[in-house]
């Protein structure tokens, strides 16, 4: 399984960039899909997450950091997982990388930079 990242780069302060995460096999199949990002001498943390398998219910979760800022969404027909991304600040600044899971099974993307300059 593969995930492919794409829509990162640079952007001014209060921009807004969207994130895309296309796989190699159906979204359905997974349960769930997400966001990570990792800024230089930080932790990994999830941004933003969504089920992804139709017979799983839930809302969307977001970091509190990004709440507000932040969509995800899902599009069956594209097959893909978008991160809308709005009102950017420089603390925003990390590579973004996309996780999908099946049951124990995880992927990961390889991830694209995001740079926020203020």
């Amino acid at each position: 399984v593969q995930l492919v990242e794409s829509g990162g780069g640079l952007v001014q302060s209060g921009g807004s960039l969207r994130l895309s995460c296309t796989a190699s096999i159906r979204i359905f199949s997974m349960d769930v899909m997400g966001w990570y990002r990792q800024a230089p001498g930080n932790e990994r943390e999830l941004v933003a997450s969504i089920t992804t398998k139709r017979s799983l219910s839930g809302s969307p979760k977001y970091t509190d950091s990004v709440k507000g800022r932040f969509t995800i969404s899902r599009d069956y027909a594209q097959n893909t997982v978008d991160l809308l991304m709005t009102n950017l600040q420089p603390e925003d600044t990390a590579v973004y990388t996309c996780k999908g899971q099946n049951g124990p099974r995880i992927y990961w993307g390889q991830g694209t930079q995001v740079t926020v300059s203020s």
